[in-house]
């Protein structure tokens, strides 16, 4: 009975925890409805005269609808003794209501108030796929014990080598490789995709990803500071907080401008009714309106709301960016250089082509090869290896001697057969005069054109046959490329492979220039020509050697696929791999800096024009405060289209 009620106590209090979650989200759009509702209740009562009510109602209009900005604006002025635009708020509502305009400066309260809650509201919803991520990182992991029993640990007590039970339906708290069960996993947080990826044992799983219906126990192979899932986290945490220059522009001269209109109000105070013999009332009123109308309100919600609401579109997309001066600035990037593997290539090498000699058995050679290079975990040697189970080959038993020849290929005594495989000068070393036949070396030749690395086969000094290995395509790579071109990018492969190659796989990409033979210290300084010639570069990466590059260049891009180096590095990085989501982070550069111009156009011109009017006696309060809180308000409507794809 006791134990039913404090379920049910805990229930209730983490529903009451939720809701009172939910409505502090709101509150400000809350206390701006409360503040329109006794606005209207003032205005009613006034019509019937009863001045008392009247007054107290617009006085709680004042101080309800205006308390968050009013908050706002007083905690600026204390602690970082700056000016903003809700002080020229607080300043035109009390003004207004000391020369008897209460109802018109409840009004600017009140659809102020509704701005400001309405740009709090696309901010906290820009953000919300952002601090989802971090809200979805473990805490603790269920470790094995050497006797195997289970004790609950924090990630941050976990070693590389651990061992972590992870139940069906958690979520996995490490990166690590499955030791044993079978499971689907969700790595739509990493990667994007909505599809569970089916894994066994020697696998390798993410930390944030959800365990399907199956138990597995998962090897620690990264402290939790390490995790990829840890270095997103990382990334979301800066976008949030770096600020574009535009904004730090906007920010900076906000005081400044602030203080130009409280100085150019005083002298409005002073001058037309003391010198020119103006009515004071009417030049005070004059006063009110100008602190309103030349308030920067739809200014200074140009640009963040629209940014934010990019970077989580972009998120949501798995594209995580180091901050939006980034994706600000892509659509400005005039060339994107490329590393080639597991960039343009998948890094991933296939067999295209196996050929032996005429009159000898190929089944007989293949099976030969496949069971020589499965002691090697070179990827060379294990797309031979991946071949051979395609074609069903028998792994056959009987190596008495193996030895790797660096830079050349390898050598294994083979049932005491002398066997080859590797390079042209590895075929010279096994014997001096030996011959390479000449259609396998015509067909050498040919396949070496097309880009492909290929290997001789020799057995007891006489060339057999060749196999021929290729790093394939990645089929949304040509798109890719096509897209940029078509754009007027210029696109340039920079790789570490021999001149024949770089030629084969740029113009089998679409990519017009390359640049070959490549060591790390040689990208930097080929990032830097770009520079010069193009003036902004992107360069998008995967690995170590491309890390110095990135750093080098204007952008850099990292594959989430890549080393944890390059992903450090990146300024933006592609977390499910996806090439194609250059093209969606360059569209959205695109559409974000068309978006913040339309704002900062729109908003200027409305305070130019409301300011002209006000000077030529044609504006009242009520109309510049709807005028003007309208512009805001449709600035940040405007910018909230980002988040659409």
């Amino acid at each position: 009975m006791n134990t039913y009620y404090k379920q049910d106590r805990g229930r209730t209090m983490e529903n009451s925890t939720s809701l009172w979650g939910n409505i502090s989200r709101h509150l400000e759009m809350i206390f701006a409805g409360l503040g329109g509702v006794l606005l209207l209740t003032a205005f009613i009562s006034e019509s019937y005269d009863a001045g008392a009510l009247t007054a107290v109602l617009y006085i709680l209009a004042y101080v309800v609808g205006g308390y968050f900005k009013a908050k706002e604006g007083v905690l600026d002025l204390i602690h970082d003794h700056t000016l903003n635009v809700e002080i020229l708020m607080i300043l035109a509502a009390i003004g207004a209501a000391s020369i008897g305009y209460w109802h018109e400066g409840a009004i600017l309260i009140f659809i102020f108030s509704v701005s400001g809650a309405l740009e709090t509201y696309a901010t906290q919803k820009s953000e919300r796929d952002l601090s989802t991520l971090i809200q979805l990182a473990p805490e603790e992991a269920n470790r094995l014990k050497e006797d195997d029993t289970v004790e609950t640990v924090a990630l941050d007590a976990l070693n590389v080598g651990d061992r972590v039970l992870v139940r069906n339906g958690e979520r996995i708290p490490v990166d690590g490789e499955i030791l044993s069960g079978q499971t689907s996993i969700d790595e739509s947080t990493i990667t994007g995709e909505s599809i569970p990826d089916d894994k066994q044992s020697g696998d390798e799983v993410f930390n944030g990803t959800i365990n399907g219906d199956g138990s597995v126990i998962v090897q620690v192979t990264k402290r939790n500071q390490d995790s990829l899932f840890q270095k997103m986290i990382r990334l979301v945490e800066e976008a949030k907080e770096n600020r574009p220059p535009s904004q730090q522009l906007i920010e900076k001269i906000e005081g400044p401008y602030v203080i130009t209109v409280l100085v150019v109000v005083g002298l409005m105070l002073v001058f037309p009714p003391f010198v020119l013999g103006f009515d004071f009332e009417e030049t005070f009123y004059r006063a009110m309106v100008l602190l309103v109308v030349a308030s920067p309100c739809a200014v200074v919600a140009s640009i963040m709301p629209t940014l934010l609401s990019a970077i989580s579109t972009g998120a949501r997309k798995g594209v995580l960016m180091k901050g939006g001066s980034y994706l600000e600035q892509l659509s400005k990037v005039k060339s994107v250089a490329f590393d080639k593997t597991g960039t343009i290539t998948k890094g991933e090498p296939e067999v295209t082509d196996f050929y032996v000699k005429e009159g000898i058995d190929e089944s007989h050679v293949l099976e030969h090869v496949v069971a020589i290079e499965n002691q090697s975990n070179h990827p060379l040697a294990r797309a031979i290896v991946h071949y051979g189970e395609t074609k069903q080959v028998e792994f056959k038993n009987g190596i008495n001697e193996m030895e790797n020849i660096t830079g050349y290929g390898v050598k294994a005594i083979f049932n005491q057969e002398a066997w080859y495989i590797g390079n042209e000068q590895l075929m010279k070393l096994m014997e001096e005069n030996v011959e390479i036949p000449s259609d396998i070396q015509e067909r050498k030749s040919y396949l070496q054109g097309q880009g492909k690395t290929v290997m001789l086969i020799g057995k007891e000094g006489l060339v057999t046959g060749l196999v021929a290995v290729k790093d394939q395509i990645r089929p949304e790579a040509k798109q890719l490329i096509q897209s940029l071109n078509e754009k007027g990018i210029k696109t340039i492969m920079i790789t570490g492979d021999n001149e024949q190659t770089a030629q084969s796989i740029s113009s089998e990409a679409g990519i017009k220039e390359w640049i070959s033979g490549c060591l790390p210290e040689q990208k930097v300084k080929e990032v830097a020509h770009l520079k010069e010639t193009y003036e902004s570069v992107a360069m998008v990466g995967d690995g170590v050697n491309d890390a110095p590059a990135m750093a080098k260049a204007d952008i850099g891009i990292a594959m989430g696929s890549g080393t944890d180096v390059a992903i450090e590095t990146a300024d933006m990085v592609l977390m499910n791999s996806k090439l194609e989501n250059i093209t969606l982070s360059f569209n959205l550069s695109s559409r974000l800096n068309r978006i913040i111009k339309q704002n900062l156009v729109f908003s200027i011109g409305v305070i130019i024009v409301l300011i002209v009017a006000n000077f030529s006696q044609s504006l009242t309060l009520p109309y510049g405060v709807i005028a003007h809180e309208g512009s805001t308000i449709l600035v940040i409507l405007n910018g909230l289209r980002m988040l659409k794809e």
